[in-house]
């Protein structure tokens, strides 16, 4: 057997690790509970670890500080903040049950300032400039009014889409079940689809003669010795698709090989 999966561990002074939670037996002597006892000593502790937490950071940060990202620039705002809630609400929906859930408020600044970096770049604004543009308030899910960003996205004849970044409590919740098995949506359609239905050239912005460019592999985007890399490259590499919806006068500028036209 795995000498590491058999391994016997002191819970007192050493954490059990078991499906990315660690378990302990706490010891706490200052902590006296209504009944005048130590309470929290020898009772068994859900926590999160402090190198997932670091791991997590990781990918919104370089060279020790929160950063853009690369693969959203393309994308609309909507869909940013979307994104950063998705995958920051993920996270702490799996860890509700960690005592130190708290802990996860390290990662929402990086996140937070990574989004606000995301969209400047997109815009060539500045962070404060987006902040101000989509700062509203929500109420959280412990009940309480809190600061958010907040992006709404109004459509004739139908409820306005709104894609929300925060409002999401650090309070554990001891009785908590996590769903591990991820939401499927049947029949929905494909990214390619909603990028063909928006009907909009992805360079250009045109939406007159849509079409579509395909590339027989990613790897063919790397060419020695160029120069100048072509926007519908660095669109096409970020996004790692070897699709784009372009218009008819940019398809042709991509073939012909005219930079200018297609940057």
């Amino acid at each position: 057997m795995s000498e590491e999966k058999t391994l016997i561990t002191n819970a007192g002074s050493q954490a059990a690790k078991f499906l990315g939670y660690e378990i302990k037996a706490q010891r706490v002597n200052d902590y006296i509970d209504p009944k005048g006892r130590r309470g929290a000593n020898g009772a068994i502790a859900l926590l999160v670890p402090a190198k997932v937490i670091e791991e997590k950071c990781k990918k919104y940060m370089k060279r020790g500080k929160a950063t853009h990202r690369n693969n959203l620039l393309q994308d609309d705002d909507f869909s940013i903040v979307q994104t950063y809630q998705q995958e920051y609400r993920g996270l702490v929906q799996y860890y509700i049950l960690a005592q130190n859930l708290s802990w996860f408020s390290k990662l929402y600044w990086y996140m937070e300032t990574s989004l606000l970096k995301t969209l400047a770049c997109k815009h060539r604004s500045s962070i404060n400039k987006q902040k101000a543009k989509y700062r509203t308030t929500t109420t959280s899910t412990s009940g309480k009014t809190v600061p958010c960003l907040q992006v709404v996205v109004e459509r004739p004849n139908k409820k306005p889409l709104v894609a929300t970044w925060g409002g999401i409590s650090l309070v554990h919740k001891r009785k908590a079940v996590i769903e591990d098995i991820p939401y499927k949506v049947y029949g929905g359609r494909t990214e390619l689809v909603k990028r063909l239905l928006a009907e909009k050239c992805e360079l250009c912005g045109s939406t007159e003669n849509i079409e579509v460019h395909h590339i027989r592999k990613l790897a063919d985007l790397k060419k020695k010795g160029q120069a100048e890399v072509p926007k519908w490259v660095q669109i096409m590499s970020a996004r790692k698709r070897k699709t784009l919806v372009v218009c008819r006068e940019c398809h042709v500028a991509i073939h012909n090989g005219n930079i200018t036209k297609s940057s």
